[in-house]
């Protein structure tokens, strides 16, 4: 936090404690300093180490059951299934690891983009005269006395030295959308007197003097956010989890019992409890679930948008509500005009006309360095003023809020004073009755209640250069009744004063009505200028099912109507002061929001069980960020920001944000058909395993042989990383969900097991004189033939990918000629007869014409979970 200085310190009192001057340190004082201080820098983000990214990403609940299950394989001396696990373990953390450390290296080359300079004052020795140079910001120190004009970046929190018409953009930390003024107090309140690091310059300069760098600054300080609360992906694998862990603890040692009882094996039997709860598991699903998504990221790296935390895509992908700022997002932070009327309310150019006079001279004859971007504004849409011609001016000053011309006209009055800026300061400075002057303010009040910037606009005339000269004067300095008595005083003086013509020549006597104070033309209102794109971009995450809530520190019905006029439905207005959750639910736009009433309204909204996206850019956002299920930027964030985001845009644009959502979509879709046909599979097959194990006096199939059917599901099964995406997939909010999920693995979980005791049926009927290995291989192969059948019809769309089609195919080759060549003594696989194929084919063509009846008369595999 920067110093700040109690009331009774002056800016020499604040020189005197950090042991500096107005000219400045010396270059010894300022290396001992910066040895003692350190850098200039805000404490980075430091990269995660490939060993303990590698150990992070074995928390992963499914790894966790893979590595538990490994275990178990080794300590039975089943080391193909203990070796196959680590594989897939080992493949799932690489995988996972390479995409995070390749999210960090694009992010930390963000970080190379932003370098900046400081003008410093300081002198070489304590003899020398102080010399301004420049200097990398990362050199400053505490006690450097630091030059600032428009544009600059504010490098580290300062306390104000002399200051000129200064406005400061602060909304990075703040959230204050409009430019703050900055004034040097000799005895300071608030913090009026204060700039922090990472607010930006918007007018005026300034002279400062440093109070805090690097870790000590309040930009810094924001980095002390809430920690990151379980995501939508957090929540929902942990569920999935643990439901399956619930399975496995039963089923394996249900198995052992049984074959106990009725065949009396006791341990014999728990390699094949062992291969049943390996059989349960997808073990493929770190490896499923990190090859999506991180396809998924790679795409959208392709347009420019960071996936730093790969579940991100995931959450991405199932928020329902998108909470954003107004200004940058749904418009482009500069103002267009948008009306102009008289003192009654009513349609009236003529306010128009003045505003675009003293805006034109205002910057033409005070030159700044940059323009105000409302006198731009006014002169886009001004027509041309005629012939008038400016002879002095002054620029808008933030702390009487008003701007001031003094022009030439060629009508009835040779010389006009325009008067325009905040609607308060200039009724101040009109000669009108109280009647007339609370008219007009309720006037501007019902403009800014329509969500418009209001200016008010006021002239006064003369037909001497003398009098204008005074009017403008008091006009910037004073109020109505002062510029009506310098009128009387110069009536007393009794001088006669020169008329001024074309050239400023002639004379005549000076008469007492020329100073009648200023007179109200009429207001000028503005509003933000709307994002071209954030109309549509609206209007299509609407279509997705993703409310979008506004959240700014602006007035509520500036929000509201800049929502309204992009077509945004606003349901309700709220004011963050005094939510509640009913009117939270309803709220599209919640106003006058600080940093933590971001966050608290992101909780709030999580408590009630929506995914929450937010996108922010400020220092100011970063808690929100936090809170929120995925935190989305852009690249242009503040760096604390882009630290503490999930995801980084190439721009703040919400068409940016849609394609972060369909690319999340489109992998979780891919993960959700993943695990609903694999886990249907495997309990289909647990549960014939278990049946058959009871029924027949001899394993089902061989543990080797339930490895190696898995090996080979499990290599078909990758290509559903690849899989083409259903168009109802990309339609509305998708994550993955344990209890649909559940619902449908065992509906046809139990399909499944009855194809499978179907084809015990057919195998103990058409190969009994075979043997035990007849039956193992002729179940073999059956398993690898339904499950290329059901990669393809379990399926929630018709369109078959390459990879998905290849896959299948392959994984039916294997199965009908594995027992064919010459590895299948190896796995204790035999050739079966022609009959026997046909059998078992039958009933694999039945399975899938069952499967696309059932879909056709329910839809229930198009049903997304």
């Amino acid at each position: 936090m920067a110093w700040a200085p109690e009331g009774g310190d002056t800016r020499f009192g604040a020189l005197r404690l950090l042991e500096s001057g107005p000219r400045g340190l010396t270059e010894a004082q300022a290396e001992r300093r910066l040895l003692a201080h350190g850098e200039n820098v805000v404490p980075a983000h430091r990269p995660v180490s490939w060993p303990r990214r590698l150990a992070r990403s074995l928390r992963d609940p499914f790894t966790m059951v893979l590595l538990a299950l490994g275990v178990v394989s080794a300590l039975i001396a089943s080391w193909g299934t203990a070796g196959v696990i680590v594989l897939l373990v080992a493949a799932s953390c690489l995988l996972r690891s390479n995409g995070e450390h390749r999210a960090d290296r694009s992010t930390a080359a963000l970080r190379e983009l932003v370098a900046s300079t400081v003008t410093v004052r300081r002198r070489p020795d304590e003899e020398a005269g102080p010399r301004e140079r420049e200097i990398p910001v990362d050199e400053l120190v505490p006690g450097d006395v630091i030059k600032l004009g428009p544009g600059d970046v504010v490098p580290a929190d300062v306390r104000l030295l002399r200051a000129s018409g200064l406005t400061v953009h602060q909304a990075a930390l703040t959230g204050e959308s409009e430019p703050v003024p900055k004034q040097a107090h000799d005895l300071p309140e608030g913090t009026d007197h204060l700039l922090w690091q990472g607010s930006s310059v918007a007018s005026g300069t300034a002279t400062a003097v440093v109070t805090a760098t690097g870790a000590a600054t309040l930009y810094a300080g924001a980095q002390q956010a809430p920690a990151r609360k379980p995501s939508a992906f957090d929540r929902s694998v942990n569920g999935i989890s643990w439901i399956l862990v619930r399975v496995m603890l039963v089923i394996p040692p249900v198995a052992l019992v049984a074959n106990a009882l009725l065949h009396g094996k006791g341990l014999e039997a728990l390699p094949f409890a062992v291969a049943v709860a390996v059989g349960l598991t997808p073990e493929m699903l770190p490896v499923v679930v990190t090859t999506a998504l991180a396809r998924g990221a790679a795409l959208l790296a392709g347009d420019g948008v960071i996936v730093k935390r790969l579940p991100a895509l995931h959450d991405v992908g199932a928020i329902d509500v998108l909470c954003v700022d107004k200004t940058g997002t749904l418009t482009q932070d500069r103002p267009v005009l948008s009306g102009s009327v008289g003192p009654d309310g009513r349609a009236d150019p003529a306010a128009l006309r003045w505003a675009a006079v003293n805006s034109f001279w205002t910057l033409h004859l005070t030159d700044p360095p940059t323009p105000d971007p409302l006198d731009e504004a006014i002169l886009d849409a001004a027509p041309d003023p005629g012939d008038v011609e400016g002879l002095r001016a002054t620029p808008f000053d933030p702390t009487r809020k008003l701007s001031c011309a003094l022009v030439r006209t060629d009508e009835a009055a040779a010389y006009v004073v325009v008067v325009k800026g905040a609607v308060e300061a200039v009724l101040d400075r009109c000669a009108m009755s109280e009647a007339e002057r609370a008219r007009a303010a309720e006037v501007a009040r019902a403009l800014a209640g329509a969500g418009a910037r209001v200016l008010a606009v006021a002239t006064a005339e003369s037909t001497t250069v003398r009098t204008a000269e005074r009017m403008a004067e008091h006009a910037v300095s004073g109020t109505a009744e002062e510029a009506v008595s310098s009128t009387a005083e110069r009536m007393l003086e009794g001088r006669a004063g020169r008329a001024a013509g074309r050239a400023g020549e002639g004379t005549r006597d000076h008469r007492p009505d020329e100073e009648r104070g200023l007179r109200l033309v009429g207001f000028v209102t503005l509003v933000d200028a709307l994002s071209p794109e954030a109309a549509d971009a609206l209007a299509v995450l609407a279509g997705r099912g993703i409310a979008v809530k506004v959240l700014t520190g602006d007035h509520p019905a500036t929000a509201a109507r800049v929502c309204r006029d992009l077509g945004l439905k606003v349901e309700a207005v709220a004011d963050a002061a005094s939510l509640t959750p009913r009117a939270l639910e309803r709220a599209t736009v919640i106003a006058r929001c600080t940093p933590e009433d971001k966050a608290r309204v992101v909780t709030a909204l999580r408590e009630a069980g929506h995914t929450v996206g937010f996108l922010g850019d400020g220092s100011n956002d970063r808690p929100a960020m936090r809170v929120a299920d995925v935190g989305i930027c852009p690249r242009s964030a503040v760096d604390v920001t882009r630290e503490a985001a999930d995801i980084v845009l190439a721009a703040k644009d919400l068409t940016a944000v849609d394609q972060a959502v369909l690319a999340g979509r489109r992998s979780t879709g891919n993960i959700i058909t993943y695990l609903r046909i694999a886990l249907s599979s495997n309990v289909g097959n647990v549960i014939a395993m278990l049946a058959a194990g009871l029924a027949f006096p001899f394993l089902p199939m061989l543990p080797i042989q339930v490895l190696l059917q898995n090996v080979c599901f499990d290599a078909a099964q990758l290509s559903f990383a690849f899989d083409r995406a259903a168009p109802a997939t990309l339609r509305r909010p998708l994550r993955l969900r344990p209890n649909g999920i559940v619902r449908f693995i065992v509906g046809f979980g139990v399909l499944n097991a009855l194809v499978d005791l179907a084809t015990f049926a057919v195998l103990t009927w058409g190969v009994r004189a075979a043997g035990r290995p007849a039956f193992h291989t002729g179940w073999f192969i059956e398993n690898l033939l339904t499950q290329a059948v059901v990669m393809l019809l379990l399926r929630p769309t018709i369109q078959v990918s390459r990879p998905l089609g290849l896959a299948a195919g392959a994984l039916a080759v294997v199965g009908l000629l594995l027992p064919l060549s010459p590895l299948a003594g190896v796995f204790g696989l035999v050739a079966l007869p022609a009959a026997s194929h046909a059998w078992l084919l039958l009933v694999v063509v039945l399975y899938g014409g069952g499967l696309l009846a059932i879909n056709r008369r329910t839809g229930w595999i198009a049903e997304r979970s």
